[in-house]
């Protein structure tokens, strides 16, 4: 066990989390509050970055694992992605009124950041023995979710204003800092992993023939039952759990009206509980086994969203929400660890490719559930996006159906 890799592995996935939760948080309010734009489009944007990424991550996944080119991959997407969400970041500061062009370099930034983690997933395989991929996996959520916390701290007297840096003032003075601190914190990780050399440089790329030959590895890929039965299941409940994340400070915004201070106070909570709940689950899973875990966390996932649907109390919800936080942790510890068990050595990247798609691919139907949900049921005011939070605890439940289908091995 690399414990270098290991802690530059981890270093990654905090340095990372600064910039998705500032962006999670502020772009979408700066969009469809600040800027007027309808959530509709708000949830678009996440829908086209995944089809892109469904037309790209496989391909690359694929060359990926027969070329030996992982690390170098991982790093050319990840500065690609920094300079996009840079670029998002001077536009919000400086032309705020490009929305259409913000919104774009946003669509093209959350595409590259969900496309380094097909690269950037798989090297838990390499970085820990089978025996410690639960704790491993813990440690790095928590790491992400530790991130979170932290970008949020460092924005918050610049999103209310108590501190002004440049530009327009608002929401849009967080983006920049967050991203300098992805890029500088990321650096290392850049710089200093290093795996095995691997790379085959007798393989040539036609990617032509890789395009051709993509529905037979994805049919030898799916060919394991257990590896069918599990990408559908993520598909479902990761579904659910992406889209009430995107849309959690619109939720706030709509249905308790929160004030950006509050909001970012009660998202600070939740991550803390991510945080045990990361590294807790982790230990647990090790102990109990995957099929175990999974099964519970997703159980609960399955009775917690209509509890915080129904919920009118703005003190229950909070409370709620804090513990809410415990399985968010859970739920990427335990299904990262089952997919590398799942997905063959010699496949790893282009197995992880339809882990992300899975991923992503699903914010193709939920945020158009939630869209849906929230314009068809526009007359009844907040209760819409109430309706939408319960809707998605039915992508919960089949998912929950899917994943007891699957067989892993604990050893």
């Amino acid at each position: 066990m690399n414990k270098k890799n290991i802690f530059l592995w981890t270093l990654y996935d905090f340095a990372n989390s600064i910039v998705s939760i500032v962006f999670f948080l502020y772009f979408s309010q700066w969009l469809v509050v600040d800027k007027g734009v309808a959530d509709f489009w708000y949830n678009m944007i996440f829908m086209v970055g995944s089809a892109i990424l469904l037309l790209t991550a496989p391909i690359l996944g694929s060359i990926a694992d027969k070329t030996g080119r992982q690390q170098k991959y991982f790093n050319r997407i990840s500065v690609l992605s920094f300079v996009c969400f840079l670029i998002v970041s001077l536009i919000t500061l400086f032309f705020s009124q490009k929305v259409f062009l913000a919104a774009l370099f946003f669509l093209l930034a959350n595409y590259l950041y969900q496309f380094s983690f097909v690269f950037y997933n798989p090297l838990l395989h390499h970085i820990a023995p089978r025996e410690k991929w639960g704790r491993i996996s813990g440690f790095g959520i928590g790491a992400n979710y530790l991130g979170q916390v932290a970008g949020l701290l460092i924005t918050l007297p610049l999103a209310g204003g108590t501190i002004y840096l440049m530009g327009e003032v608002g929401r849009a003075q967080t983006f920049l800092p967050a991203t300098i601190l992805f890029f500088v914190l990321a650096l290392p990780m850049l710089l200093f992993f290093k795996l095995p050399k691997q790379e085959n440089p007798n393989y040539k790329i036609s990617l032509k023939e890789e395009y051709r030959s993509q529905w037979r590895q994805f049919k030898d890929l799916i060919a394991d039952k257990n590896m069918k039965w599990f990408l559908l299941a993520f598909f479902f409940f990761n579904d659910a759990v992406i889209t009430v994340s995107n849309n959690f400070p619109l939720y706030l915004e709509n249905v308790f009206a929160v004030p950006d201070k509050l909001k970012t106070i009660l998202l600070i909570g939740i991550l803390i509980t991510s945080i045990f709940g990361a590294i807790f689950s982790g230990f647990i899973t090790d102990k109990i086994g995957l099929k175990k875990s999974i099964l519970f966390v997703i159980g609960i996932w399955v009775i917690f969203l209509p509890i915080l649907g129904l919920n009118t109390n703005f003190k229950v919800f909070m409370v709620l929400c804090i513990l809410m936080g415990f399985i968010f942790g859970a739920i990427w510890t335990v299904s990262r660890a089952v997919m590398t068990a799942l997905t063959p050595k010699e496949k790893l990247n282009f197995g992880f490719s339809f882990y992300t798609l899975a991923e992503r691919t699903s914010t193709l139907v939920g945020p158009l559930f939630w869209g849906l949900t929230t314009y068809v049921f526009i007359s009844f005011g907040a209760t819409r996006y109430r309706i939408a939070m319960i809707i998605m605890a039915v992508f919960v439940a089949i998912g929950f159906y899917f994943v007891r289908k699957v067989e892993i091995k604990e050893n």
